[in-house]
């Protein structure tokens, strides 16, 4: 069994060779012949700029074609060459002489084609299942392109090719007699209706097939106007209906490039970018030239060089910046924004990293563009394997970029170059996203912290000292009703009092040296170290300090942050560990202070390690100071908290 895409390459190689060798004979013939500009010589511009914008499109569609219908590549190829044959026929017979049979295909070989450009290809596009009027429609234009051929090769010399016999003469004159009045309107009739089907597509299909079809509209309906124009009066310039052919010959294939390239129609890929504006560049060369040729051939005198020195010389002036223009909008349509604008998009979006990979997908023409973080591993798509960036803030990988080309379509350098460009600005998005759930989290840790100390001391007011405080009032009022009747009794109870309110107040002080100790605002952390080992001696919980006797003077964020670690964890132990000792050890070097907390209890419990409220606060607290705090195992049994923070160096 051949091997189908070889046999296609070959074919569109074929074809544009084809196509490239009757361009290069026209040409040839031309410039041997140098017959006056005319309309007729317009209508052969008007085929040969066909063969050569049909050939490229013949051999884009052959050699790359992977899905959908062969019809438009049969009608390109039939639309390139036809036309081509026709122009180099037509320039060799003026130019040489020859056979009737040069006159004969000028005058006809342009005709399938083109006559199915107008009244096929519309209903082609977009590439989908063909319902039962356009198969109908379909049917109607191919059933008209072989009828008028039909009568073409059979004419009479020296149009037609074919003999006839007088029998076969008189049945062809008797088929065509009433027919052809009404064929030149059946065209404009059908081509018309191809408009309006195409027209109804584009402003009633779904969303996906309407991208593109406003302007596949406007080229088929100039297409069509352009045979309209040949039935007006007789009064009418010939040149006009030539001029329009020119006009909506140069548009229409650009009309259905860009609906082959927002739609990517029939698996083509991306990669007509080079062509699509050369070939933009030529027929707006070609037009240009010949129509101010035209116009001022008519207002100065024929015998003067004028015309086309000056169009010559206007032209080559114009070139570059019209080729930058056409440059610039080819890119966006083929490629999207450029990335310069499409940072300006990123920077609006930063809110959400779902919005940017919406925003870069629109302006790059992708499927579809996400961002996850470090990771993170990329949700399922339908586009396949994504093209991946690594997204990086400073030296650290904070996530990743994924972008999906549309189907049928290889993501192109421009494209990975905008990836490119993009992919800081993004990482700082990415990061900037994690900071702010980072502190979102931080906010909400510590405001669990915050009521958990809230309620701790209410516990500690509300169960010790208030109940204290009630019971010292109650004892006043019992000593005032013993004061007149036993006095050694209210002087006893008085005693009795005055211990008790002692001993309250000396826990009032202790709760307020336990939220924060007076002399750690002088950056004295040994000292209230030796104040909490005595407060917690008095309740039964021995700690034993390692370290030096004093240490350098600690800016206060750094005492406080220490002190606080220490005091929760040393807490944690007299809750938990169901110990009555720890050991706390201080280590002061000139870059650095570590204090850790070890007890030889329980160890921790199973499950997160800072499920706990205390443990939060520590680690907000170990946060705050950019310090590192580790909680683990001490051995078997045990825990051990240990605080790290980073000092300046004087």
């Amino acid at each position: 069994m051949p091997d189908v895409s070889r046999t296609r390459r070959w074919a569109a190689w074929a074809v544009a060779a084809g196509t490239a060798l009757l361009t290069l004979g026209a040409v040839t013939a031309w410039a041997t012949a140098t017959p006056p500009f005319d309309a007729t010589q317009l209508y052969s511009l008007v085929d040969l700029l066909d063969g050569v914008v049909y050939g490229a499109v013949a051999w884009l569609i052959l050699s790359r074609q992977r899905t959908g219908s062969r019809m438009p590549a049969l009608i390109a190829c039939a639309a390139a060459l036809g036309s081509a044959l026709s122009t180099c026929v037509a320039q060799w017979h003026l130019a040489v002489g020859g056979p009737p049979v040069l006159a004969a295909l000028h005058q006809w070989a342009w005709l399938p084609g083109l006559y199915s450009l107008v009244l096929v290809m519309p209903w082609l596009l977009p590439d989908r299942p063909l319902g039962r009027i356009d198969r109908l429609a379909v049917a109607a234009g191919a059933g008209y392109v072989v009828v008028t051929l039909a009568a073409a090769v059979t004419a009479p010399p020296p149009l037609g090719v074919l003999p006839l016999t007088p029998e076969m003469r008189e049945v062809r004159a008797a088929l065509l007699r009433p027919l052809a009045p009404v064929l030149p309107y059946a065209l404009v009739g059908l081509g018309l209706l191809a408009c309006a089907g195409l027209g109804r597509r584009w402003r009633r299909g779904p969303g996906p097939q309407r991208h593109g079809l406003g302007w596949a509209t406007a080229g088929s309906g100039l297409l069509t106007l352009a045979f309209l124009t040949t039935l007006l009066p007789p009064a009418v310039p010939a040149i006009l209906p030539a001029l329009l052919m020119l006009a909506s010959q140069a548009f229409f294939p650009v009309a259905v490039a860009v609906v082959v390239l927002r739609q990517q129609l029939w698996g083509l890929r991306l990669a007509v970018r080079r062509t699509l504006v050369w070939y933009l560049m030529t027929a707006l060369v070609i037009a240009a030239y010949c129509a101010a040729v035209a116009l001022l051939d008519r207002l100065l005198p024929r015998f003067l060089p004028l015309p086309q020195l000056v169009v010559t010389g206007a032209l080559a002036a114009a070139f570059q910046p019209v080729r930058q223009a056409v440059q610039r909008r080819v890119d966006r349509l083929v490629h999207g924004e450029a990335p310069e604008p499409l940072l300006h998009q990123v920077v609006h979006s930063v809110g959400s990293t779902t919005d940017i990979g919406a925003t870069v997908a629109a302006a790059l023409r992708l499927a579809e563009v996400r961002v996850t973080e470090d990771g993170q591993q990329p949700p399922p798509s339908d586009f396949g394997t994504p093209v991946t960036v690594p997204l990086t803030s400073g030296d650290r990988l904070v996530g990743h970029l994924h972008a999906w080309p549309r189907p049928g379509e290889l993501l192109g350098t421009r494209a990975r170059e905008s990836l490119a460009v993009l992919a800081p600005v993004v990482a700082a998005v990415v990061d900037l996203a994690g900071t702010n759930r980072d502190l979102a989290r931080s906010r909400q840790r510590l405001a669990e912290v915050r009521d958990e100390e809230r309620r701790s001391l209410r516990r500690d007011l509300h169960d010790g000292l208030g109940p204290a405080l009630s019971g010292i009032g109650l004892g006043l009022a019992a000593t005032r009703n013993l004061l007149r009747r036993d006095q050694d009794r209210a002087e006893s109870l008085l005693d009795r009092l005055t211990d008790e309110l002692t001993a309250r107040a000396a826990e009032v002080r202790e709760l307020a040296h336990g939220l924060l100790p007076p002399v750690l605002a002088d950056g004295g952390l040994r000292p209230a170290l030796d104040l909490l080992r005595d407060q917690h001696a008095r309740a039964g919980l021995r700690i034993v300090v390692h370290g030096p006797a004093t240490l350098d003077p600690l800016p206060e964020q750094i005492a406080t942050a220490a002190y606080g670690v220490t005091a929760e964890a040393i807490r944690n132990v007299q809750r938990h560990a169901g110990v009555d000792r720890c050991t706390v050890t201080l280590e002061q070097r000139p870059d650095l202070l570590r204090v850790t907390v070890t007890d030889r209890g329980r160890g921790m419990p199973p499950g997160p390690a800072d499920r706990g409220v205390g443990l939060h606060a520590m680690r907000e607290r170990a946060q705050a100071v950019g310090a590192t705090l580790t909680v683990g195992p001490a051995g078997a049994p045990g825990t051990t908290v240990c605080l790290t923070i980073p000092l300046e160096q004087p």
